[in-house]
């Protein structure tokens, strides 16, 4: 069995390993204190990794005022979908809110541009 998850879980878990990635690289820019240089540049870039995940979370917080929201079928609980596909953001559930892919196999595939164009031949 395929687990699904939802695109805005997904960018989040990026913007949270964004965060984690970059405390561990300035903590091993302490490995360095002897060298002031590399213990800066370890110190910089783990500080802008940082700071790109509050850029991250404030980006898909922005999108997802914009999503949809409807009604898992599944657990009956308010979810957003992004896209044509998306998967329940509670119980991964798949869900379409294009007409045209009802009972078709879920595919992430389905929310990329070049599909969509193929669709329209």
């Amino acid at each position: 069995m395929i687990k699904y998850t939802s695109k805005i879980n997904k960018i989040r878990t990026f913007a949270l390993s964004l965060v984690f990635i970059g405390i561990i690289i300035m903590y091993a820019g302490l490995f360095f204190k002897t060298s002031f240089v590399v213990m800066s540049i370890f110190m910089v870039i783990g500080f802008i990794a940082t700071i790109a995940s509050a850029g991250v979370y404030f980006w898909i917080g922005m999108i997802s005022t914009q999503a949809v929201q409807v009604v898992c079928p599944n657990c009956g609980k308010v979810t957003k979908v992004l896209g044509r596909v998306d998967a329940c953001m509670s119980c991964n559930q798949p869900l379409t809110m294009d007409k045209g892919l009802e009972g078709e196999e879920f595919d992430e595939k389905y929310n990329s541009k070049r599909q969509m164009r193929k669709e329209n031949r």
